[in-house]
C-alpha cells in the first residue's frame, strides 16, 4: 500500500512538472543511483521535494515541516516517506533519523538552508547537514533548482507557469578531505556543499 501511494504521487507530480513547467534536467549522468547518498539541494518552493524525488526511479526520504503532519496530511506525508521536523524548536531527533537511514543504505533529500528562500537566491547552509554527512560517511549529491521560486514562491498560494530546470552535479566524497568530526568542520562541510550547489 505504501509503495502504491508513493508511486501514484511520483507519477502525478512527474507528469505535472513535465507538462506544466517544461521540466529540464541537466547532468542526469551524475546521479548516484545505487547505495546510500545524501541529495543536497537549494530550497525555493513547496514544489522542491517531489521535484527532486522525480529524478530517481526508486524511493527516497525527505524532511517536512512538522505542522504538515495533521489529519490527511499526516497519512499522505508518511506514505511519501517524509520525516517530520520542528522548525521552531529543532532537535537531534530528525538528524539522528536521517543518519540511521543513510547508514543502512537509503537515499535522503536534505535542504542545507533549512527553509525555503524568501527571494529565490541561495542562502547560507546550516551546520546540521555537515554533522549528518560526517556521522553517516556518505556521498553527497549536489543539485540546483531554478524556476521553482517563480512557479510557487514562499507565501504564495497561486502556481505560475514558469520553466523549471534541475542541474545535477558530480557527487562529493568528504571521506577523502581529512575532516574531523568537530563543530567547526560541520560548518566547513555545509559551506562546501552550498558552494558546489551555487556553482551548478
Amino acid at each position: 500500500m505504501m509503495r502504491w501511494i508513493y508511486w501514484l504521487g511520483w507519477m502525478s507530480f512527474g507528469a505535472a512538472y513535465r507538462t506544466l513547467f517544461g521540466l529540464r534536467i541537466i547532468g542526469e549522468e551524475n546521479l548516484i543511483k545505487e547505495g546510500a547518498v545524501m541529495v543536497a539541494s537549494n530550497h525555493q518552493s513547496f514544489l522542491d521535494p517531489p521535484l527532486i524525488g522525480n529524478l530517481y526511479r526508486d524511493e527516497m526520504y525527505f524532511l517536512a515541516r512538522k505542522t504538515l503532519f495533521v489529519g490527511l496530511g499526516k497519512w499522505v506525508y508518511t506514505k511519501w516517506k517524509a520525516i517530520p521536523v520542528d522548525q521552531e524548536r529543532p532537535d537531534m531527533a530528525s538528524l539522528k533519523t536521517i543518519i540511521k537511514l543513510l547508514q543502512r543504505g537509503e537515499r535522503v533529500l536534505v535542504f542545507p538552508e533549512g527553509v525555503r528562500s524568501p527571494t529565490g537566491d541561495i542562502g547560507k547552509a546550516q551546520p546540521g547537514i555537515g554533522l549528518m554527512v560526517a556521522k553517516a560517511g556518505v556521498l553527497v549529491q549536489p543539485v540546483r533548482i531554478r524556476g521553482a521560486f517563480e512557479a510557487l514562491p514562499i507565501g504564495s498560494g497561486r502556481i505560475r507557469f514558469s520553466r523549471i530546470t534541475v542541474t545535477i552535479g558530480p557527487a562529493i566524497d568528504f571521506s577523502k578531505e581529512g575532516l574531523t568530526k568537530s563543530k567547526e568542520d560541520y560548518q566547513v562541510i555545509a559551506d562546501r556543499i552550498m558552494k558546489e550547489i551555487a556553482a551548478l
